[in-house]
């Protein structure tokens, strides 16, 4: 099979196996896309503006290099944190200095902690990962674990996890592989090309509310394979075709986890900043806090911008996500969380 587009489906509602057959379609376009390099997991590097349009090169991270890095201080500040010495008398066990931990780890950026981990193993003889999992529990430990992966091992692991035992967690594979910067088909130039906008705009129309079935191999291969700008415009034009917003005709044409993939292809190049903090907050107001997420967005997108996504938050729920996750996280993780958000 060439990688790129989804078997053409004809009248997919009245096949029983044909959205099952489309959503594999449709991540083989997408698995393509997923860059095995260290910002695996950024949607673009463009952000936005308003709640609408993305601006060019106005994306804010939380995390940056640290400027007065010095990698032998901040094994040796670890060491004592995880060893619990008291710096005065090493007989004296004072137990773990969690917030040491944390001022350290979340204030250094991914490849400088790359740097804090193999600097660990060569003075001390010890993984710093296996240590702190001695030291730590919980959602705390998950989450400083996470930050000592480079980005795209992490977000490989979140991938197997989520294919992992009896269920798949289609949630996150939504997630990660149609928000994962590009490696494949997609055009990463900021043209637009208005001729093909319209093209595709018709092909679109043509593929869902014109015929008695939805083409899911149209659909999959424009959304995953046009630049961001370019779907703008496309989106723009189909609404001025149909008379129909892009995901209302998403909404009613397709289903299941096929409708989540494309709902998610759109919102994200509308504002992918907009789609995290929606994701953020289901995870933070749903039926119980779901840690796993705010781990995997809060640390992977804070090298990126997750700055803008706390903007997207205050403007979209009219609370600060610092707020937010105040009120349902405790302890540690919450420390550490807030410390990634600064």
């Amino acid at each position: 099979m060439i990688y790129g587009a989804a078997p053409a489906l004809k009248d997919a509602r009245h096949e029983p196996h044909a959205k099952v057959r489309s959503v594999s379609g449709l991540y083989i376009v997408i698995e393509s896309r997923l860059l095995l390099r260290e910002n695996i997991i950024s949607s673009s590097n463009n952000c936005i503006k308003d709640t609408e349009t993305i601006n060019m090169g106005n994306c804010q991270p939380t995390i940056f290099p640290h400027n007065d890095f010095d990698v032998v201080a901040d094994i040796k500040a670890i060491r004592k944190a995880c060893k619990g010495l008291d710096q005065f008398d090493s007989s004296l066990f004072e137990g773990t200095d969690e917030q040491a931990i944390i001022d350290i780890l979340a204030n250094r950026c991914a490849s400088q902690r790359l740097l804090i981990k193999e600097a660990y193993l060569d003075k001390y003889d010890d993984e710093l990962v296996e240590v702190l999992k001695s030291e730590l529990s919980g959602n705390f430990e998950n989450a400083i674990i996470a930050m000592l992966d480079p980005p795209h091992v992490f977000a490989v692991k979140e991938l197997r996890k989520a294919m992992k035992g009896a269920g798949t967690d289609e949630d996150v594979l939504v997630e990660i592989l149609c928000t994962a910067t590009n490696a494949g088909n997609r055009d990463e130039s900021y043209v637009v090309d208005e001729t093909l906008a319209e093209q595709d705009a018709v092909s679109l129309f043509e593929a869902g509310e014109v015929g008695l079935g939805t083409d899911e191999s149209t659909f999959s291969h424009i959304l995953a394979t046009r630049n961001y700008l370019q779907l703008q415009v496309t989106f723009k034009a189909y609404e001025a075709i149909s008379g129909t917003e892009i995901l209302d005709a998403i909404d009613k044409e397709t289903s299941g986890t096929l409708k989540d993939c494309y709902t998610t292809l759109v919102r994200c190049a509308k504002n992918p900043q907009l789609f995290f903090a929606r994701r953020l907050n289901a995870a933070i107001k749903g039926a119980g806090t779901d840690e796993d997420t705010l781990t995997r967005i809060i640390v992977c997108r804070s090298e990126i911008d997750l700055e803008t996504i706390k903007d997207m938050y205050l403007e979209k729920y009219d609370v600060s996500l610092k707020d937010a996750i105040s009120s349902e996280c405790s302890g540690d993780f919450k420390r550490l969380l807030l410390a990634v958000l600064h």
